[in-house]
């Protein structure tokens, strides 16, 4: 990018900034502590320009708040800016015209010399033009594990998926669970999704994710995904909070062993003060392929007819991605950063574990980008009726066989 054009784009922020202060309503779901903590950072962040963020928080995870988020796009009463995932979830509201068109923004800011991967760019571009702005690169890709747990069990902390299911009888003795699980399908489902990745393999995975191969869905390498998933269902057996935080809380607690989840449950540990290596470990592709899958949380914004609030909308987002903001958010998230020429060494070892990865180039997209909303609900409601009911390895495949099948 020309010099001259970074200026401009510098000389435009400036005088949005010194026109007015403009507030905007900014919707999320991030709700727990730790995410609360991380938001905080864009918010601090915003006002210190001289305008106002007025926090819409979403109770629930985004499967709650989604809904709520294009109902009021589509009613009419759009907020400033909203989160959601990367993929397909906008689509159909970008195709309306009511999602703001922030090229020249991400074109000023250089965003496709320093997104990485490139893919959560891609991600939000639509016809060759970028509708939103991605803040962070999260991964499911993670089994996080209590050393309390396994101390008062007298056994090591494991370091794969086998080694883990093999300590589930000793911790069981010892009165602490092996896994917990919280009872809403997303997670049920994101945990099957870890278990796909690891222990099918990327080969097999990018045949039913990417070729919709039913054949592979349906075969060896996906049948030991589902032995899997019976015995993760047997481990967290009386796993009976709601909320991912609150499964987390137990791994932290050391009333549970340990938890899949994506490296936001990362935030939850520093709340607690706990020390990564230390207090607790934490094992990519539970520890039998070190592999991320690359989502992540995205800002859109909804068109809106005030030019003063337009403008001050492409102002949020340009400073969202900014280096500062960028390094301020992600050390509170427990994510990493979306832009590849940032120094993160205070990131912890949890944190530089997922950036060696990303460093090595072992990514794979999300289900978010591959598979349609309807297809994603599919699976997810096959998940929650898997874990919640005594479903057999063999009836689970055929019918995840079908979906795939049926996948658009």
């Amino acid at each position: 990018m020309k010099l001259t054009t970074k200026l401009l784009a510098a000389t435009c922020i400036v005088s949005v900034s010194a026109a007015s202060a403009v507030e905007l309503e900014v919707t999320h779901w991030w709700t727990s502590g730790g995410e609360a903590a991380a938001v905080s950072k864009f918010a601090e962040a915003w006002n210190a320009t001289g305008n106002t963020w007025l926090d819409g928080a979403i109770a629930g995870a985004g499967g709650t708040a989604r809904p709520i988020i294009i109902s009021r796009i589509l009613g009419g009463d759009p907020m400033a800016a909203t989160q959601l995932n990367h993929g397909r979830q906008s689509e159909e509201l970008i195709e309306a015209g009511l999602m703001l068109d922030l090229t020249e923004v991400a074109e000023a800011g250089g965003w496709r010399d320093v997104v990485n991967p490139s893919s959560l760019l891609d991600s939000c571009t639509l016809d060759g033009r970028i509708y939103c702005v991605p803040v962070n690169i999260h991964s499911w890709q993670w089994l996080w594990l209590s050393h309390a747990a396994f101390e008062q069990a007298g056994i090591d902390v494991p370091t794969n998926w086998e080694e883990y299911v093999a300590a589930a009888p000793a911790l069981e003795e010892a009165g602490i669970l092996p896994l917990a699980m919280g009872q809403q399908s997303w997670q049920q489902s994101g945990a099957f999704g870890v278990m796909a990745i690891a222990l099918a393999g990327e080969e097999a995975w990018r045949a039913v994710h990417v070729d919709r191969d039913e054949d592979v869905a349906g075969g060896p390498e996906y049948a030991r995904v589902f032995e899997s998933a019976v015995t993760a269902r047997d481990m967290a057996s009386g796993s009976n909070v709601q909320d991912w935080n609150q499964a987390t809380n137990m791994v932290i607690t050391g009333q549970a062993a340990g938890q899949i989840m994506g490296d936001w449950a990362q935030g939850e540990f520093q709340i607690a003060e706990q020390v990564a290596g230390e207090d607790y470990s934490c094992l990519p592709g539970l520890g039998e392929a070190a592999i991320l899958d690359t989502g992540g949380d995205a800002f859109y914004f909804p068109v809106n007819s005030d030019p003063e609030v337009t403008a001050a909308q492409l102002e949020l987002a340009a400073l969202m991605i900014s280096p500062e903001v960028q390094v301020a958010f992600n050390l509170a998230k427990g994510s990493l950063p979306v832009r590849g020429d940032i120094e993160m060494s205070a990131a912890n070892a949890c944190m530089q574990k997922g950036l060696e990865i990303l460093a090595d180039g072992n990514i794979l997209p999300t289900g978010d980008m591959l598979f349609t909303p309807d297809t994603q609900t599919q699976i997810e409601e096959l998940m929650a009726e898997f874990w919640t009911s005594s479903m057999s390895a063999e009836d689970a495949q055929s019918r995840y066989v079908s979906i795939i099948a049926a996948a658009d």
